[in-house]
């Protein structure tokens, strides 16, 4: 790349702190932590990324998730800056609703931002925003603080803030009599290919949109303030001509054409871009002008069957399995390859902020300690994983029901291995028969073949008090579930509704159990080595502070700090905190450079309470909820009387918190030593009551 044209400039967009450029990506599961001890983590066996994020800026070791911890809820906190409760559903990748009639259906958490979805009936529709705030209306758009100061934004693969689908978002784009409406009934996989995953959203009088005749204007009817004279390309077939001089394709960072496997030119098919394809297409947006770009890109441990690599029947690798290692040579590849680019055409941590994460951790459902040979550490000597070894355990909650206790309640869940549960008829919380099977959930028995026996399906419950302190109760009354049971993160639970026939033997339903070595790694659920994952930032006015797991942060305190360290602001209010501790004093606002050690311990008592994974959340939820759930009644009244009561004084202690440190981050607003103080006391006092 040397001699190499410098990216063109974004001439209108204005983003502070000499910060030019804007690259946000989120994995899907990659690994910063070691899932077996013996071979190197996801992030070791990516060097070339691993050590651009270790030597110029901060590498977060004890980053966090939501609950649930899933896909499109971890990517949307990390879009927002709030929980779920406040976006429209704390369930993905696919959330429940309640029609009128009380029957529980599911729709797709992935759904472009302005969507709707119908709950009620096709007779009498009743049409509520997908992405719901708490006010009723849609959630602002993370693009907006970007566009209104001039910068054009590009997406590729994350969720939600491109088209995820070719029906619902071509016919309210395009209209239900457009080309592109006939182009999905005609040819499918090509629009598939032409309008799904990519998008760029403009500024006003940007010149990728005003000299495309495909532009569309950019609606966001709810949002804050107005935002009105805003346009938006949609789609491979709009997006690569306005960025590769007027061709219809983008290359990948192999010279390869990035197609959807079919041949076609566009969007990878199942939104699960390679790294060499996600980068490929962002490097040509950041060449082109477009100054700030969200990415995703696929998990490294399922088998995504790339040329060349060691053959493996199995859909999903276990540590340090050849064809693993093989996937994540390639990610290492293409790293090294896209910060040669980067840097060939001037975009380099010294002009561009880099903000790297992943969804989530997994969980691998297997024994690592059965791993063959011993010692096996991947990268020298390759591990297998010999049968029942490796895979998640599969279970249909509805038979194991039937047979272990001979309840046929109907019911349904989000699959999972931390399944929401949804009972016909949507009964209160103290109706006999959601108390029946909250009892009944805390003792069921799975047949486990990773330890050769049985256990205890359930390791955690959680009903309606519980989930509004852990952030999981949106505006909408109809999405919220009966009770979630959160497992043994080696089951992946479903529900079919039949009850017939039982399981057999009926002793330990065994048979109920059954293992698949397609799926390995288990996510949804609330234990550490899921929810624990990594934040790398790099950029100016980022400290050079290496690999640290010093500070507790999780995902809303992602949009706080790239607003901070742009000097922006959003137009509502955040969960998360910014992470001032990673920036340098001449790059923060005056507030927040005084009382340092005092700002952090208020941000790390605030994170403690608020934070579903921190102590309040987690203890509740192990400890005082479970026991409620499978209590007798008057034990389930008094223990869920105390979670309301520590739900609220937490969000009476936690809106003081967090207003303080938003004044001071976005408002300029000094803190005061002797309230903030006194509002940490509090926090230590909370967390006391719970010991």
């Amino acid at each position: 790349m040397a001699g190499a044209a410098p990216a063109l400039a974004a001439t209108n967009c204005k983003l502070g702190n000499g910060v030019q450029h804007i690259v946000y990506l989120q994995f899907d599961n990659v690994h910063l932590h070691r899932d077996n001890p013996n071979v190197p983590s996801d992030l070791e066996q990516i060097p070339s990324l691993l050590h651009f994020l270790k030597n110029n800026g901060a590498l977060l070791a004890n980053h966090h998730t939501p609950l649930i911890s899933h896909t499109s809820v971890d990517i949307l906190t990390s879009l927002t800056g709030v929980y779920g409760e406040k976006f429209g559903f704390a369930v993905g990748n696919s959330f429940g609703y309640f029609d009128p009639t009380g029957t529980p259906h599911f729709t797709s958490s992935f759904a472009y931002w302005t969507d709707q979805v119908n709950e009620g009936t096709a007779q009498n529709p009743v049409n509520v925003p997908q992405m719901v705030d708490q006010r009723g209306k849609i959630h602002p758009a993370p693009w907006v603080p970007f566009t209104r100061v001039g910068c054009d934004v590009g997406a590729f693969s994350l969720a939600n803030i491109e088209f995820e689908n070719t029906t619902t978002d071509v016919d309210n784009v395009f209209g239900p009599t457009s080309p592109e409406h006939n182009e999905n009934l005609t040819n499918h996989t090509l629009a598939l290919a032409d309008f799904e995953g990519i998008a760029i959203h403009c500024a006003q009088n940007s010149r990728l949109c005003s000299g495309s005749a495909h532009a569309r204007p950019d609606a966001l009817n709810d949002e804050p303030g107005g935002y009105s004279g805003f346009l938006a390309l949609f789609g491979n077939k709009y997006v690569a001509p306005a960025i590769n001089k007027g061709l219809g394709y983008v290359l990948d960072l192999d010279g390869n054409h990035i197609t959807d496997g079919s041949g076609n030119d566009g969007f990878p098919s199942g939104f699960s871009p390679t790294p060499s394809q996600t980068l490929g297409y962002a490097a040509q947006m950041l060449e082109a002008g477009v100054p700030v770009v969200y990415l995703y890109i696929e998990d490294a441990h399922d088998n995504h069957n790339y040329p060349n690599a060691p053959a493996n029947p199995d859909g999903t690798f276990g540590p340090g399995e050849a064809g693993y290692v093989f996937q994540l040579q390639a990610y290492d590849s293409a790293f090294s390859k896209f910060f040669a680019r980067l840097k060939a055409h001037g975009i380099t941590p010294d002009n561009t902020l880099f903000v790297i994460t992943a969804d989530e951790n997994d969980h691998f459902a297997g024994s690592v300690a059965r791993a063959v040979p011993a010692g096996c550490d991947g990268i020298h000597i390759p591990c297998s994983y010999p049968t029942g070894a490796k895979g998640e355990v599969d279970a249909d909650l509805s038979l194991v029901y039937a047979t272990e206790f001979a309840n046929t309640t109907a019911f349904s869940v989000h699959s999972d291995d931390a399944p929401s549960v949804h009972i016909k008829g949507n009964p209160a919380q103290t109706d006999p028969v959601t108390r029946k099977l909250e009892r009944q959930a805390a003792a069921l028995k799975g047949f486990d073949p990773i330890i050769g026996g049985d256990n205890n399906v359930t390791q955690a419950l959680a009903d309606h008090a519980e989930l509004a302190l852990l952030h999981m109760i949106s505006h909408d009354p109809n999405r919220t579930p009966n009770f979630v049971l959160f497992g043994n993160p080696d089951y992946f639970l479903s529900a079919s509704g039949k009850t017939a026939p039982l399981c057999t033997p009926v002793a330990d339903a065994a048979s109920c159990f059954v293992q698949s070595r397609n799926f390995a790694w288990n996510h949804g659920d609330f234990q550490r080595d899921i929810v624990r994952t990594w934040l790398g930032v790099v950029g100016p006015g980022v400290r050079n502070l290496g690999l640290t797991d010093e500070l507790f942060t999780d995902h809303t305190d992602i949009r706080p700090t790239i607003l901070s360290l742009t000097h922006l602001s959003d137009d509502y209010a955040h969960d998360g905190r910014v992470i001032f501790e990673i920036i340098h004093d001449d790059a923060l606002p005056v507030s927040l450079r005084g009382h340092t050690d005092t700002l952090s311990e208020l941000a790390e008592a605030y994170k403690q309470i608020n934070a579903p994974t921190g102590k309040l959340g987690i203890t509740t939820l192990t400890g005082i909820s479970s026991r409620a759930l499978q209590g007798s009644d008057a034990t389930y009244a008094a223990l869920e009387a105390k979670i309301v009561g520590l739900t609220n004084r937490r969000n009476e202690i936690a809106g003081k918190m967090i207003t303080m440190l938003e004044n001071a981050a976005f408002k300029g607003q000094n803190i005061d030593e002797g309230e903030a103080r006194n509002l940490i006391a509090q926090a230590h006092a909370l967390l006391k009551s719970i010991d």
